[in-house]
Formats: structure tokens, sequence, C-alpha cells
């Protein structure tokens, strides 16, 4: 079993050279993978519903965690209205709309058919941000996706656990069922923010003795966050991503380093839970309901996703063609899998129903939206000139408080700095560029060095001029 699952991800890494050749999530793979060595496959790997639920929720807490420490308040700022409506009011409209239309459309029982509309209601971060790594999309439109889609999955699981306590019986007072939803939403928030504030103040003071123990330091606060606010009946997911966002906004010793690790251990988490759910499934069951699938899917797609999107971008100033963009851009993901293994652990009739319907929306949902995202953007002029990310990064690693940052500051087309040597510019006192990346290359400044369009320059700055050094690429800019 060791030796599977290291040659599972060997596999599903190697695969993403053909997923970002082709435009398709990773996740198709990495679910294909799953599929191929699971029951209904080679039947190497064997796991209940009840088991995969609960390795799917730890995993889940550490890819939530790292949305939230990955999104920037300077984006909340760009979108933060239009995307924390979708995040909210935008899947409790997804998730009626869907589940109204599945009843009517298939004539399943209303609160079953809700229950599937709130475990496909979100959209997947991971893919997304995958996806808009290298892609020039419009910096507001993508904003609002990615915030959107990193922090809707708590309201989506709520749901997916209303409905299901709604089913079993449990929850017979509507009053008692809105206070409950209330309190899990109020008390998640509370002690994410709670834990947010207290964890960079301990990193700051606790002067471990290697980097190493930060590691851990980190991994047991996300943990942490999610168990506490379980423990006095808050939804321990919404935690774990506020915590995740308040940490990942301060300032803190090793934050460099921390960044990179919570980045890619999240990626590990995320390749497992696909390779665990595609595991779960057999191929033969995607022919078998494929028609109600599909018509999920465009239910989905064309209807509740873009009233959802219409609705809440009322609030924001976005033209037609960007809503129509962030309609498309709603591919679904881990989440809707994972919530989809829940009514089976409950023991829901029809529990495996809706895993396998679920799936198979998740898996159009990445073949049809995912390859096509350039194709609408650059259909809807909404692609922009601006640089790609760097294949170079360069950090300033200290186990102490430091005065001085090391960032990254890329030279746009139009930007006055182009042409100018760098004894031309005047940057504030103590502050050196201590590295250029032009053309995937490295270039040693020097003072007759010329900026050029698209390069990477790397300076170090401290932090009494960060303010200041900013200001003069933004009047530049």
């Amino acid at each position: 079993m060791i030796l599977l699952f290291g040659i599972l991800l060997l596999l599903a890494t190697f695969s993403t050279k053909m997923t970002n050749f082709l435009g398709i999530p990773g996740l198709v793979i990495f679910l294909g993978l799953g599929m191929l060595f699971g029951t209904g496959g080679l039947n190497v790997v064997s796991l209940d519903p009840l088991m995969a639920k609960q390795i799917a929720t730890v995993l889940l807490i550490f890819i939530l965690f790292e949305g939230g420490f990955s999104t920037k308040r300077s984006l909340l700022k760009v979108a933060f209205t239009p995307a924390f409506a979708l995040a909210t009011v935008g899947i409790i409209i997804t998730a009626l709309i869907t589940g109204t239309l599945i009843h009517y459309a298939l004539g399943l029982n209303i609160l079953f058919s809700l229950l599937i509309g709130s475990i496909i209601s979100s959209t997947d971060a991971a893919a997304i941000f995958l996806l808009f790594r290298n892609k020039t999309i419009d910096k507001r439109i993508a904003a609002t996706i990615e915030i959107e889609s990193a922090s809707n999955d708590p309201m989506a699981i709520i749901l997916t656990m209303f409905f299901i306590e709604l089913i079993k019986g449990h929850m017979t007072s509507p009053t008692l069922m809105i206070t409950n939803l209330i309190w899990q939403i109020i008390v998640g928030i509370l002690i994410g923010i709670l834990v947010g504030k207290l964890a960079p103040v301990i990193f700051n003071r606790i002067r471990l003795e290697t980097g190493g123990f930060y590691y851990v330091l980190i991994l047991g606060i996300s943990l942490f966050s999610f168990g506490i606010a379980e423990l006095i009946g808050g939804n321990g997911f919404l935690a774990a991503f506020f915590a995740g966002f308040l940490i990942g906004n301060a300032e803190f010793v090793y934050k460099q380093s921390i960044f990179y690790f919570v980045e890619g251990f999240s990626t590990f988490c995320n390749v497992t839970l696909f390779l665990l759910l595609g595991s779960l499934i057999a191929p033969i069951d995607i022919v078998v309901y494929w028609k109600d699938g599909i018509i999920i899917s465009l239910i989905l797609m064309f209807i509740a996703r873009p009233v959802a999107v219409f609705i809440c971008t009322l609030l924001g100033k976005y033209n037609l063609r960007e809503k129509l963009f962030i309609c498309w851009g709603g591919i679904k993901g881990a989440v809707p899998i994972v919530l989809a293994t829940y009514p089976a652990a409950a023991n829901l009739e029809n529990g495996s129903y809706v895993f396998k319907i679920v799936f198979f929306v998740v898996l159009t949902s990445a073949l049809v939206q995912g390859p096509t995202l350039d194709f609408v953007a650059g259909k809807l002029n909404l692609l922009t000139n601006e640089t790609r990310r760097s294949r170079y990064s360069m950090e300033l690693i200290s186990l102490e408080k430091s005065n001085t940052e090391l960032i990254e500051v890329h030279v746009n087309n139009g930007c006055p700095l182009i042409n100018k040597k760098l004894s031309e510019i005047s940057i504030p006192q103590d502050t050196l560029i201590a590295a250029i990346v032009r053309n995937d290359e490295i270039v040693t400044p020097r003072g007759n060095t010329e900026i050029q369009e698209y390069d990477t320059l790397f300076v170090l700055v401290p932090n009494r001029n960060k303010e200041e050094l900013r200001s003069l690429f933004e009047e530049y800019a």
C-alpha cells in the first residue's frame, strides 16, 4: 500500500505537465488514477464512505486553511463585496435553484434534491488557483472568482449538514434550525478571528530552535482552530479559513518559508483527496447515470450559477461580459465530492446515488469549463497584457523578527521605468535591488542595468520604507 501510494503520487505529479498543456484541471487526472486503482478498477484501494469522509475531512481542513492563508487583503479590497455575496448568498441561491429544478426534472424528493443542490453549490479553489496562476485574466474579475472559491466551501458544508439533519428528522423546529445555522457561522468566524490574531504573536515570541518546528506549529494551529470551533458547536471549516486568512495577512517570523510549506502541503492534500475520492467510484457508474448527470450539469452551468452571479454582482460594478465570465468560472472540484460522501456516511437512503451523480457533475465541470477559460476570456475581451508569474522566487528567511523584507515588483507594459538605468531611479534609503528576472533568466543588477518591459525585480527594503517603495512603483505603474 505504501509503495502504491508513492507510485500514485508520482504519476499524479508527472501528469500535471499534460494537464497544464491542455488547460484541464489536475483533478481530472487525479480522479482518473483513483478510479483506476479503486474498487471499480484494479481493486487495490478499498475504502468505505465513513472512513473516506473522516480522512477527507482532515485533508479539507488544511485545504481551506491554505485557501484563507493565500487570500490577500489587497484582493479583498478589490472584490470583497460581490465575492463575499457569492460565497454566502450565492451558495444559497445556487443550492435552492438547483435543488428545486432537480426535483421537477428528475422527480426526486424535494429535500433530497435540495441536498444534492447544496452539495454541488460551491466552486473549487484548488482548480481555480491552478488554472488562473499562469493566465493573464483581468485582475478584478480573477480576484472575484478566486476569493469566492476560497471562501464559499464553508457555506456549502453548512447547508449540506443542515439538509442531512433535516432529512433524518433530527431538526424539526424551523427556528431551531435557523438558530443553529447562525450559531455555527458566528462561532466559526469568531474562533477563526481569535486564533488568527493570536497565532502571529505566538510565532514572534516562541523563538523555536529550528525552522522545522514552525511547520509543525502552523499545522497544529490549523487543526486547533477547527477542533475548538467544532467542540463548542461552531463550524470548524469556517474557523480554519478565517484563521488562515488573518495569519496569512499578518507579519511574523519565518513567514515566507511557512507560506511555501502551507502551499505545498495543501497541494499534497488536494492530490491525496482526489485520488481517495476517485477510488470510491467505478467507471461504469459514470455511464449508468450519465443522463441525470448531464441534466444537473446543464441546470448548474446555465441556470443556477448565472442567476446567483447576476443577483450577487448587483452590488459591484460589473458589465455583462464580466458577469458572463464569472458565471463560466464557477468550476467544481474537491469539496462537492467530499460532501457527496456525507449522505452515505449518515446512512441516508440513495447515498450511493448522490455520490455518483456529484462525481459526474464535477468531472463534467472540469472537462468542459476548465479547458475553455482562456477561450471564453478572449472572446469576452478580458485578457490583459500583464506579465505572468515568474519561474523564480527569492526569500529572506529569519528565525527572529526582521526589520527588512524582500519584496517582488513587476514591471508591466507602459511603466515609465522601462529603459531607465537603475542609477537613474531614486529608491528609498537602505533599499537594494537584489536581482532581476528577465525572460526566465536572472540578471545581476548594476548601476547601468536598464529596466525592461516584463522584468521582475526582487527588492530588499527596510520595513519602514516599504510604503515609500510601493508608492514609488505605483506612481510609475
